[in-house]
C-alpha cells in the first residue's frame, strides 16, 4: 500500500505540473482524492463515467488520466456529473490528471514516446503556448513511404494519410491529440510533415495548397502512451500494481 500525497508529489515533480500552464479550464494534478491509501493504480486516456466504473470494478484506487475531469466553468452536480462523482466517492477512487505537461515531457510525454516508437530522433520543438513549446520536431533521413509504414504498423486501425508534400520529409512535426492549432505554424517552423491524432476537414485543403504530408493516427490512440508511462513509473517507485483501462475509443 502507498500513500496518495506521496504519489501526487512524485507525479507533480515528474511532469512539472506547477510549471506548465495549460489551456483555460484544464486542471492538472490531483483532481479528486480518496482516503489517502493506494493499493492499485490505473491509467486511462479520459476521466469518464465508463473508465471510473472500470477502475472501481478492478479495485483501482488511483486513476491517472490525460483528459481530466475539468474543462469548463463550474456545472451543476446533476445527471452524469453527479453519477461520476458518486462512483468516485463510493469507490474510494482518486483521480490524477496530466494534460499538456504529459504531452510535452521529453521522456514520458506522448510526443517523445511516439517519436521513439517510430525511431526518429527529436531535434527541436515548436508551437509555443504560454512559454512552452508543446510540439516536437524530428528528422530523418526517412522516406514518406517508410514513415507511413511505421505509423501504420503502430496505429493499424486509426491511421490515415494525406500525402501532398515531399517524398523525403526533412522536418517532421509531432503533436499528439488534436493537431489543428499546429497547421498555421508548420511553414514557420520549417516543417513539411505532421504526425498528429486528428484534424478538421479543412486540413486537406491546407495540405494541397501548402504541399504538406499529414498523418492522422487517432486522438485517443496517440495519447495512450503517456499515462501508461507515468503509471508504470508510479508502480515501480511505490511498489503497487498498475494496468491500463482501454475503452475502445475509435476517434
Amino acid at each position: 500500500m502507498a500513500n496518495l500525497p506521496d504519489i501526487v508529489s512524485f507525479c507533480d515533480e515528474r511532469v512539472r505540473t506547477r510549471e506548465i500552464k495549460d489551456f483555460p479550464g484544464a486542471v492538472n494534478g490531483l483532481q479528486f482524492e480518496n482516503d489517502g491509501r493506494v493499493t492499485r493504480v490505473g491509467a486511462a486516456v479520459d476521466a469518464g463515467l465508463v473508465p471510473f466504473q472500470m477502475a472501481v470494478e478492478k479495485g483501482i484506487d488511483l486513476l491517472i488520466v490525460h483528459h481530466g475531469m475539468f474543462w469548463e466553468t463550474p456545472v451543476p452536480m446533476t445527471g452524469v456529473t453527479r453519477r461520476k462523482l458518486g462512483i468516485l466517492v463510493e469507490g474510494n477512487l482518486a483521480v490524477y490528471g496530466s494534460h499538456l505537461p504529459l504531452d510535452l515531457h521529453p521522456e514520458i510525454g506522448n510526443n517523445a514516446i511516439l517519436a521513439g516508437k517510430i525511431e526518429l530522433p527529436v531535434v527541436d520543438a515548436f508551437l509555443e503556448y504560454e512559454g512552452n513549446r508543446i510540439g516536437m520536431v524530428a528528422e530523418g533521413p526517412i522516406t514518406r513511404q517508410d514513415l507511413a509504414n511505421r505509423l501504420r504498423a503502430r496505429f493499424p486501425h486509426s491511421f490515415r494519410a494525406i500525402e501532398c508534400g515531399s517524398e523525403k520529409p526533412e522536418r517532421i512535426g509531432i503533436l499528439t491529440g488534436s493537431g489543428q492549432s499546429a497547421l498555421p505554424e508548420l511553414k514557420r517552423a520549417g516543417i513539411d510533415t505532421l504526425i498528429t491524432g486528428e484534424l478538421k476537414q479543412n486540413a486537406f485543403n491546407t495540405a494541397q495548397e501548402e504541399g504538406l504530408n499529414l498523418y492522422l493516427c487517432g486522438h485517443y490512440q496517440t495519447e495512450v502512451a503517456g499515462v501508461c508511462a507515468l503509471a508504470r513509473e508510479v508502480a515501480a517507485k511505490f511498489g503497487v500494481p498498475w494496468e491500463f483501462l482501454a475503452t475502445g475509443c475509435p476517434l
